[in-house]
């Protein structure tokens, strides 16, 4: 026999932490899909609005000059970089998702990790599909003062983005994680 928890009920194998435990797992894979879903939804959808109302180079000022929509065709990777390899970044995003999907399910049953890497698969996703689909990702989303302007970007990239700053939220406060080391004495 074994004691179940602070109550000092006794029971036999902690067979009911188990079930708990897997019901947290799985609502997890849950938040975690479902994250992602969210993100590629409102990044494709954004995508194909803009695609619809605004040619391609046009600039639509959305909060006069500092938030614009400029529609753009990215062939390249982050920032601009390696242009006109669209379909290899797409083939790599194909490892980068496979990769996400291995790490959350490792990641134990941390809620804030299933929201984070949800987020950076939809985002992986969002992009990936523009690269297979269109051979670019659409960026649209211009944000500056003056000349001084931030690379354009899309949903998928804001979601990529926020995971980045959520991961590394956890990195330097880990309790963030709920997955606190739960050393006993003895």
């Amino acid at each position: 026999m074994t004691i179940d928890g602070p109550s000092g009920t006794s029971g036999l194998g902690g067979a009911s932490g188990a079930a708990v435990g897997a019901a947290r797992t799985g609502a997890n894979w849950i938040a975690f899909l479902a994250t992602a879903a969210v993100v590629v939804v409102l990044d494709q959808a954004s995508k194909a609005w803009l695609a619809a109302n605004v040619a391609p180079g046009s600039v639509v000022k959305v909060v006069g000059d500092n938030v614009r929509l400029v529609f753009s065709q990215n062939s390249g990777a982050l920032f601009g970089l390696f242009r006109d390899n669209a379909v290899v970044f797409g083939i790599v995003s194909l490892g980068v998702v496979g990769l996400i999907v291995l790490y959350h399910r490792r990641s134990g049953r941390s809620l804030y990790l299933s929201i984070t890497l949800g987020l950076l698969l939809g985002g992986a996703l969002g992009n990936m599909a523009d690269r297979l689909r269109l051979g670019y990702v659409v960026d649209f989303v211009d944000i500056g003062i003056g000349d001084l302007r931030w690379y354009t970007f899309n949903m998928a990239d804001a979601a990529i983005s926020t995971a980045i700053v959520l991961l590394v939220a956890a990195a330097f406060v880990p309790a963030l994680t709920g997955l606190i080391d739960r050393r006993s004495d003895g």
